[in-house]
């Protein structure tokens, strides 16, 4: 394989690094979840929980600038909740002129709400990712209970996605080594053209794909998968683990009902 993009980890020795993938698992999960809890204007909890998760950040020592870009890779998608600031009509409301669009001030704190929760939980996960070796983050979830055939889809496709990126890439240099452009003319053909090559090698990376697991699939039965996630020696939950996972876990909860007791 010759793709490594989609490979997020960063090796390193931090406290961050050691934590046992299940306290990083819950802990993610329940910053995410005092994220999405927290009121609309609570920017001074924003704040505290972007300052806890660039000090995780600062930790780790993976980078500032790393999971920053990473994040930020993600903030376009967010666009996709900019209609909340015309669902909200009210007293509130100012017209655009010459359209018959009105922005909502309630509307308007609660797309900049959604943003800062979404971007403070994508800060989370990138984190994760960037701390935590897939293999471990599989053997994590199935240790706290998530059901066997999420982790084994998971697990399948974030493994494959290389596979069929590096196929998809030598499919793309197959086809730039067999389009020779005469001289003086434009090579590639009409954009129609283009379009049935491109759908035409969708369909061959499809069909290629789909026998691929059938024989992968074949393969792993006769060795005995049975879709369960094992290690040769499962960690023990050290000290530090536990400190780190229950002072953490009870900071999360306390900024959670404060925000929403005041």
């Amino acid at each position: 394989m010759h793709l490594h993009a989609l490979d997020t980890y960063l090796p390193g020795d931090s406290l961050v690094h050691r934590l046992d993938p299940r306290v990083k698992l819950v802990l993610t999960v329940l910053f995410i979840l005092t994220a999405a809890l927290i009121p609309d204007r609570a920017w001074l909890f924003f704040g505290l929980l972007e300052g806890l998760i660039l000090a995780a950040v600062l930790v780790s020592r993976v980078g500032m600038g790393i999971v920053q870009k990473r994040s930020a890779l993600a903030l376009p998608f967010l666009l996709a909740a900019v209609t909340v600031i015309f669902a909200r009509p009210g007293e509130d409301a100012l017209p655009l002129p010459g359209t018959l669009w009105a922005i909502s001030e309630a509307g308007l704190w609660r797309f900049l709400s959604i943003v800062a929760r979404s971007y403070l939980s994508i800060q989370a996960a990138v984190l994760l990712a960037a701390t935590t070796p897939f293999p471990d983050l599989l053997w994590g979830m199935r240790a706290l209970r998530v059901p066997r055939v999420l982790v084994a889809v998971g697990g399948f496709l974030y493994r494959y996605l290389f596979v069929l990126a590096d196929e998809a890439r030598r499919m793309l240099q197959a086809r730039e080594a067999r389009s020779a452009a005469p001289e003086g003319r434009k090579g590639g053909g009409t954009l129609i053209w283009r379009a049935r090559v491109t759908g035409a090698m969708a369909g061959t990376l499809f069909l290629r794909a789909y026998e691929r697991s059938e024989r992968i699939w074949a393969a792993m039965v006769v060795r005995g998968y049975d879709g369960e996630v094992r290690v040769l020696s499962a960690p023990l939950l050290r000290p530090v683990d536990w400190h780190v996972g229950v002072g953490a876990g009870l900071l999360l909860l306390l900024l959670m009902v404060v925000a929403r007791v005041l």
